[in-house]
């Protein structure tokens, strides 16, 4: 397990900041911690593998966002000091990727000499309030959101060609229109100022379609670990039908159906199921339906009509999945259910509903996704025990 990188220097920001609770540690350390907490999760009810790592763990982060102020005649931007509305200024961030550094660099000078407004969040004047940055890994494509308060932004078609012609790398700028008082970074209204609103990116041979509020895993290079970890544990052989429960754009789904002969999607998020959709088409995938509603109703009406599912794949949300998906997901009963989870203690209350229900779990795989924070992700995969297996288990627990 050990990891041997090239370390930068501490982070000057890590007792400001808050975001890397781990840059005390060298990565080999991080690695063992994260390998080690896991392990005591399940103790010696699962084997756990070893727990995937980077060779070079900075600069990963393909989705960065900062928040801007004003202090003493200088525009700064940043990230709020926990729990508190407090910028702590950070400029130059060895998670987030390079390119979003320097372009918030412009912003906040672009931001001054065309005397933008800048948000004060105590009183609730002006106007400009965040910037989100998002790249595309192999297309280098660059999506820059101005987030604010209000859509009057005095000089805003100058103010977009001064930054593109700063950083020509940038393809396109959306206009975001938040006036919530809540923690919520983006609001409903967008207005595209540049480009076509959107970047593409290829993801393990398929290409997606990503908006500002597209679900689009962060770290790149270990999504590509990630999704193969949950592939390879489906053991797919082009017979199978998947379904995605949480399938957000369609990312997992489309790229595990080139291994599969039909994949269904569902999502809640319309606009997310419209850009599944789309990347469907973009990729050629004919066999591929995706469906704007609740997982686990459908999951409930597809086993009343009869319908058949070998294969499962579910990534939910921190909160894990809740009893009511659980049990549409035992009616649905797939031969294999594969549970990719960012908590893995929510994903072991979730595993341990199903086992009851009659699956088996296989060894965990640990992937980390988010160096220098205490956060991993973990892939499990969950079989349908033969009936004298399940009859062996229900004796046992009578005993």
């Amino acid at each position: 397990m050990s990891q041997q990188v090239n370390a930068l220097p501490v982070c000057k920001y890590e007792k400001s900041c808050g975001a890397c609770s781990l840059q005390h540690m060298s990565y080999a350390e991080q690695l063992e911690r994260k390998q080690d907490s896991v392990k005591k999760l399940w103790k010696k009810e699962a084997k756990v593998l070893p727990i995937i790592g980077m060779n070079f763990p900075y600069y990963y982060r393909n989705k960065c966002q900062a928040v801007f102020a004003k202090r003493g005649g200088n525009v700064i931007y940043g990230t709020y000091e926990q729990g508190t509305h407090h910028v702590v200024p950070i400029t130059d961030c060895q998670i987030q990727n390079k390119e979003s550094n320097a372009i918030l660099h412009t912003i906040a000078e672009l931001l001054k000499s065309f005397k933008v407004q800048i948000f004060n969040e105590d009183t609730g004047t002006g106007n400009f309030r965040y910037t989100l940055i998002r790249k595309g890994y192999q297309s280098n494509e660059i999506m820059v959101v101005l987030v604010v308060a209000t859509p009057v932004f005095p000089s805003k078609k100058n103010f977009v060609k001064a930054l593109v012609k700063k950083h020509p790398e940038i393809t396109t700028v959306v206009m975001n229109i938040n006036d919530r008082t809540d923690s919520m970074i983006l609001g409903e209204r967008e207005e595209i100022l540049y480009g076509p609103g959107k970047i593409e990116d290829t993801l393990m041979g398929c290409k997606f379609l990503i908006s500002s509020k597209s679900f689009y895993q962060i770290n790149s290079l270990q999504t590509k670990k990630l999704y193969q970890a949950a592939i390879d544990a489906a053991g797919l052989t082009g017979e199978e039908r998947i379904l995605d429960a949480y399938c957000g754009i369609g990312t997992i789904g489309l790229i595990a159906s080139k291994s599969a002969k039909e994949l269904v999607g569902v999502e809640l998020n319309h606009d997310a199921v419209k850009d599944a959709r789309k990347n469907a088409k973009r990729n050629g995938m004919k066999s591929a339906e995706f469906i704007c509603g609740d997982a686990g109703e459908y999951m409930v009406k597809a086993a009343e009509r009869g319908e058949h599912f070998d294969v499962v794949f579910m990534d939910p949300p921190r909160a894990g999945s809740d009893e009511a998906f659980l049990s549409s997901l035992v009616k649905l009963a797939p031969k294999k259910v594969v549970y990719v989870s960012c908590n893995p203690e929510t994903q072991k209350r979730d595993i341990e509903y199903l086992k009851k229900k009659g699956y088996r779990m296989g060894d965990i795989q640990p992937v980390d996704m988010f160096p220098f924070t205490e956060h991993c992700e973990t892939v499990v995969l969950l079989s349908q025990q033969k009936p004298d297996d399940h009859i062996k288990l229900c004796t046992r627990n009578q005993i």
